[in-house]
């Protein structure tokens, strides 16, 4: 299929592109499977208490089990004592499941937002940035320009080199390239831009 391409100076050309990726068949159920996975292992899980069984000190029992009175125990390290293992409580990152994303899952998941993208027209392709653009005032111009003012933007190398110092600082844009974005920043952005030689470098992991 064919999509449309646009310079900086608003002219319009096209760019052929796969079908599997751009006019893909929309799978909602799997693309909520994948961001509920993706949203999971974003998770910190630093948060750790010593269980009974970490706490340093002796194992002896307290005091005899019969003859004093007292309720039965073992040694001080159990939960009811000062200094000793906390019940239930959180227990660090080592103890909680990687949700694991096949590569099928990831390829799919993304060919179905990038299409619902381009079905909402809320897909833009440019030419690659062959000038440099050294200043923010420019860059925002551009965005403004281009109504992208909240976008996944996912350059070629080149690309990218050329504009993402006067583009880091920008609000609501995130700039990538086609190896470091996932189903997850699809999502969390309203418009997703490609450039001519990021679209064929995507492409490439799709054949």
């Amino acid at each position: 299929m064919k999509l449309e391409k646009l310079n900086l100076e608003g002219k319009k050309d096209s760019i052929e592109v796969l079908d599997k990726i751009f006019s893909s068949k929309i799978n909602k159920k799997l693309v909520n499977a994948v961001l509920y996975k993706t949203n999971a292992n974003y998770k910190g899980r630093h948060a750790k208490t010593k269980q009974q069984n970490e706490v340093s000190g002796p194992t002896a029992k307290i005091y005899a089990q019969k003859g004093t009175g007292n309720a039965r125990h073992a040694s001080k390290k159990a939960p009811i004592f000062v200094g000793g293992g906390i019940a239930h409580g959180p227990k660090g990152e080592s103890s909680y499941k990687k949700r694991k994303l096949n590569k099928s899952e990831k390829k799919l998941s993304i060919a179905s937002l990038i299409t619902e993208k381009n079905a909402n027209k809320h897909l833009l392709i440019f030419n690659d940035f062959n000038n440099e653009i050294k200043k923010t005032k420019e860059m925002n111009l551009i965005i403004k320009k281009f109504e992208i003012t909240n976008a996944l933007i996912i350059l070629d190398n080149n690309s990218k080199n050329k504009i993402e110092k006067s583009i880091r600082n920008i609000p609501n844009i995130k700039v990538t390239d086609v190896n470091h974005f996932s189903a997850f920043d699809i999502v969390k952005f309203k418009k997703l831009v490609f450039t001519e030689s990021s679209i064929k470098e995507l492409e490439k992991r799709y054949l």
